[in-house]
């Protein structure tokens, strides 16, 4: 008897990884870690897992070591993989917002902009697109490669510029440094080995499990609202409202009354509801969302 099929997915282990897991939950799959092990469980019998570096997963998806997994725009390019792209998955450590690739030096650094850097040394993880970078702009530079705490090094004296990924700058800025230039804008990204997705088994696998990750990612931004509207005041309250489609209206066992749903961003509530109230809405309620697809 042969053994079932399964979509071999990738995890991305370090900064990415608590907030990968959380998606994942929202999108209707555990993934349950183990200590010490890099194999966690997931409640799936068609999905096995395995835990690794963003900076090395796309090369392991190239390979067919692993089928689908995550990982950022700039370790792709990094790596140069020739993987499927299947979707932009917009979400960080941090944010739901993509991160920053820039170019930084100290504070009172006389230097402003690339071209200043010419002759001089920059550290970096991202070396061979940071040295691609500078050699299509005919900048002689040296890329040295960092393991960590590169901020540091410019302070240290250790080299004269640094490239790092950011995504607020409050960091780079604690370690008294400025930035000069934005040089890549990064995000996750859900990526394919070119085999798998040519099987249908594991295409359908992975169309349905970015269907439902995109779905939770959407969710996270927007709400519910329900409440209760005076039947005279609905027209009113249709141009305020922000929906998907149009919002859901019900009778009530009271003709003089309706019943209203909508999703909208969660941003607006704030703004929203003390409008709605003031047009006689009742029973507002706002509750939170797993997914919108």
């Amino acid at each position: 008897m042969s053994e079932p099929k399964k979509l071999k997915l990738g995890i991305p282990k370090g900064s990415l990884q608590d907030a990968t897991l959380k998606l994942f939950e929202k999108s209707g799959w555990k993934i349950r870690l183990h200590s010490r092990n890099y194999f966690p469980d997931i409640d799936d019998e068609e999905i096995s897992c395995s835990m690794c570096r963003a900076q090395e997963m796309s090369v392991y998806v190239e390979q067919g070591v692993l089928d689908v997994g995550l990982t950022g725009k700039d370790w792709i390019l990094e790596n140069n993989s020739d993987v499927v792209v299947v979707s932009d998955l917009v979400y960080s450590k941090v944010s739901n917002r993509p991160a920053r690739w820039v170019l930084a030096v100290a504070g009172d650094s006389p230097y402003t902009k690339p071209e200043d850097l010419a002759g001089k040394k920059i550290a970096t993880e991202l070396v061979q697109f940071t040295k691609n970078y500078f050699a299509e702009r005919n900048i002689p530079v040296e890329v040295a490669f960092s393991w960590g705490a590169t901020e540091a090094k410019v302070v240290e004296g250790l080299c004269d510029a640094i490239v790092e990924v950011t995504e607020t700058g409050t960091t780079i800025r604690a370690h008294g440094l400025k930035i000069i230039k934005d040089l890549l804008l990064t995000n996750t990204r859900l990526i394919a080995n070119k085999k798998a997705w040519e099987d249908p088994f594991k295409r359908a696998k992975i169309e349905k499990m970015n269907l439902l990750l995109q779905g939770a990612l959407k969710a996270e931004r927007m709400v519910g609202l329900k409440m209760n509207m005076p039947k005279a005041k609905m027209d009113q309250a249709g141009k305020l409202l922000p929906s998907l489609t149009s919002p859901t209206v019900s009778n009530l066992s009271d003709p003089a009354w309706l019943s209203v749903e909508i999703v909208v961003e969660e941003c607006v509530v704030r703004d929203l509801i003390p409008e709605l109230k003031a047009l006689g809405a009742e029973g507002i309620i706002e509750y939170p969302l797993n997914k919108v697809i």
